[in-house]
């Protein structure tokens, strides 16, 4: 580029920024935490509901440090309340709880609506005159003009929300499809409780907290509670999009739960239109969409970075990023000292190419240790993904420089990222040809040999050009693989690979568990195994593991997290593409490796996948050790009488003897536990 064409190009670019940057004053956004109450106690006054909302609302200042606001309607008994955290525009137009021009509707809501513009635009047209710029009143004059459920089909962001209509007297809770923003309601006492974590509906004065050993049975099986359930009987999580309606003068005691968008509707199909296209089609088509669906999400006034963790997903946003972008992306990720589950050298390669700002955290033991005694006030009810630290901290790193992040969260579900996914798709119809008999005795005969000795064994034969035989910790992979060797069905395969253990009613004291974890659907003939197992995952880990780590993580240090790959236009989109797009020759997100390999050389980013882990196993054995012990002593497990000891002594002297690595399991168990001690005061 000649001297004289670059002065030029950089003239107009500037111009077409400073035009890009006052059309983005028009959005007023604003991340948040959300909470309220409908007492049917008649006798409270407006300065008791008022006391009991700001109560509420004043255990979500994580969530929205910048402003504050309670609205209470004391006739009905209605308190909405709400704490925001300024992304774009912090001023009184975009204040919350936010009354309707018409005065109809009341809102408190949490989350972004990235094509508020053009909605707006659209109102314009019907002379919907507006006072300001925020997406809250767009979103209550759509709600005006469009109603509810109509309008949150015309949303395209992430939101949970409550709505009060003082003409029909009827309280409404939405969720957006994916499940990004998370609501939790239920009844207690003479209450209707809700709110984004449940830590606020704790702090109600009527509030009753009685665990639910059969949400706990789920928990040791998937090392989260599964939506619509939690930690605590009769409370529950909202399902990703549905509407919850509340008729308090009609219906007290009693809600419905209605769909306005169904994963299902489109998962169980195929699309024709996109089946038909051409491979090169279904590259520019997709890309275009998840150029447009990073480009909306960079909207912002303040500082705006991305998470970088060297992989696919993440790398390809921070390409689409750094392209679009006039000034280098800040990039963040954490590494570790274990080589096996360091992924960081890959992350600044990454990086260098694409010219971003990086910044990375070397993870220790002792940064570890520092974090978990806070992880049970974090996540508010167990949780036992071990990435929740790491996740945790680089969320507290980019924090320091940066109010939004970017993530690739998504693209392992929506595009067939998981090896359970290569492994339906790829073995089941050969392993599923072996006798039952044969099937059995291999199963028998990996389980007799300890993980580490598997990898003793075949690390000699690492050289040869077989992609299992390159990664690490072989052992526990085989292990894992064995599992499925003894089942008939693809519902029983996906069963085997999300349980971390076999039998949690055994283990748990009186509990009973769930058997409706895979809703019955009757899935479209066409689809493969593989893919319904991404529909499974899309529909409950997800929104309950994947999404909530990251949501509760980087709202604890006040920092907004949007994933791009989980707009639900490529969601939708994505769905029709064939399989053999997705996973090919081995290959994993195949069709999105080949629109990174635009943007990043091939070599920098073909590895086998290691996924956002840390060595949970190791450091129980060493730094962690006594830490463990302290929390699964057998006479303090009797005591509390959640668990039966024998099984969870056994498994840790197993684990402390190398013979067997269970860090899954006990890692469940040690986030109860853990989650238990800081409970015991409420109990």
């Amino acid at each position: 580029m000649n001297v004289r064409f670059k002065l030029k190009f950089n003239f107009f670019r500037k111009k077409i920024q400073k035009k890009d940057k006052a059309q983005s004053k028009e959005k007023t956004l604003s991340m948040c935490g959300i909470t309220g109450f409908v007492t049917f106690d008649q006798t409270q006054t407006k300065d008791v509901v008022i006391s009991s909302g700001k109560k509420m609302a004043d255990t979500l200042i994580h969530r929205g440090p910048d402003d504050s606001g309670i609205w209470v309607d004391e006739k009905e008994g209605i308190c909405l309340a709400h704490r925001r955290l300024s992304i774009i525009d912090l001023s009184e137009c975009g204040h919350q709880p936010m009354i309707s021009q018409s005065g109809r509707f009341v809102i408190t809501y949490n989350g972004e609506i990235y094509n508020h513009p053009e909605i707006r635009r659209e109102l314009e047209k019907t002379n919907y005159s507006f006072r300001g710029h925020s997406d809250t009143e767009v979103m209550l004059a759509a709600i005006e003009t469009w109603g509810l459920f109509e309008s949150l089909k015309k949303f395209i962001g992430m939101f949970a929300l409550a709505l009060w209509d003082q003409k029909e007297k009827q309280l409404f809770l939405a969720r957006d499809r994916m499940g990004k923003k998370p609501l939790y309601y239920g009844f207690t006492g003479n209450c209707f409780l809700f709110g984004s974590e449940l830590k606020a509906l704790k702090a109600h004065p009527e509030f009753q907290s009685e665990i639910s050993r059969n949400a706990l049975t789920s928990f040791l099986r998937l090392s989260y509670v599964p939506t619509p359930d939690s930690i605590y009987k009769d409370v529950h999580k909202l399902t990703p999009g549905t509407i919850l309606t509340l008729n308090p003068r009609r219906q007290w005691n009693e809600v419905k739960v209605t769909p306005y968008w169904s994963f299902y509707d489109f998962a169980g199909k195929k699309s024709s239109r996109i089946c038909s296209q051409s491979e090169p089609e279904i590259m520019k088509e997709l890309e275009l969409l998840l150029r447009d669906a990073v480009k909306i999400r960079m909207y912002s006034d303040v500082p705006l970075g991305v998470f970088l963790s060297g992989g696919i997903d993440s790398s390809l946003i921070t390409a689409l990023m750094q392209t679009q972008s006039e000034i280098p992306v800040k990039t963040f990720t954490i590494g570790f000292h274990e080589l096996n589950y360091n992924e960081a050298q890959y992350a600044k390669k990454v990086a260098n190419h694409l010219g971003t700002q990086h910044t990375e955290l070397y993870l220790t033991p002792k940064n570890a240790m520092e974090v978990i005694p806070f992880l049970s006030t974090l996540y508010d009810e167990p949780f036992a993904d071990p990435s929740q630290i790491p996740t945790y901290l680089v969320s507290k790193m980019a924090k320091q420089q940066v109010t939004v992040a970017l993530s690739g969260d998504g693209g392992d579900e929506i595009f067939g990222g998981y090896n359970r996914y290569l492994i339906a798709l790829n073995w089941w119809k050969k392993i599923s040809r072996i006798s039952a008999p044969m099937r059995k005795l291999l199963t028998k005969t990996i389980f007799s040999i300890s993980p580490q000795k598997i990898d003793a064994v075949l690390a000699p034969f690492s050289k040869f050009n077989f992609p299992f035989l390159k990664e690490e910790r072989k052992g526990e992979k085989l292990h894992k693989l064995a599992k499925i060797l003894d089942v008939s069905t693809c519902e029983e395969m996906y069963f085997q690979f999300i349980s971390h253990c076999q039998d949690p009613k055994t283990i748990v004291t009186n509990g009973i568990e769930p058997t409706d974890y895979l809703q019955t659907f009757q899935w479209d003939s066409t689809l493969s195994c593989a893919e319904k197992m991404m529909a499974y995952d899309a529909l409950s880990y997800l929104p309950d593991d994947i999404l909530a780590k990251v949501d509760r993580a980087s709202m604890g240090v006040s920092l907004e997290v949007r994933a791009p790959i989980l707009d639900h236009r490529i969601v939708e989109y994505a769905w029709g593409i064939p399989i053999e797009l997705k996973i090919h020759r081995g290959k994993t997100k195949w069709i999105l490796r080949k629109i990174l390999y635009q943007f990043v050389p091939m070599q920098l980013v073909e590895r086998p996948k290691m996924g956002f882990g840390l060595p949970i196993g190791e450091w129980l054995r060493g730094p962690l050790r006594e830490w463990t012990e302290s929390l699964i002593n057998e006479q303090k497990l009797k005591n509390e009488n959640f668990f039966n000891p024998q099984p969870i002594r056994e498994k840790w002297e197993e684990h402390l003897s190398g013979k067997r690595n269970h860090y899954d399991f006990l890692w469940n168990i040690l986030m109860f536990e853990s989650w238990l001690q800081n409970e015991k005061p409420s109990l």
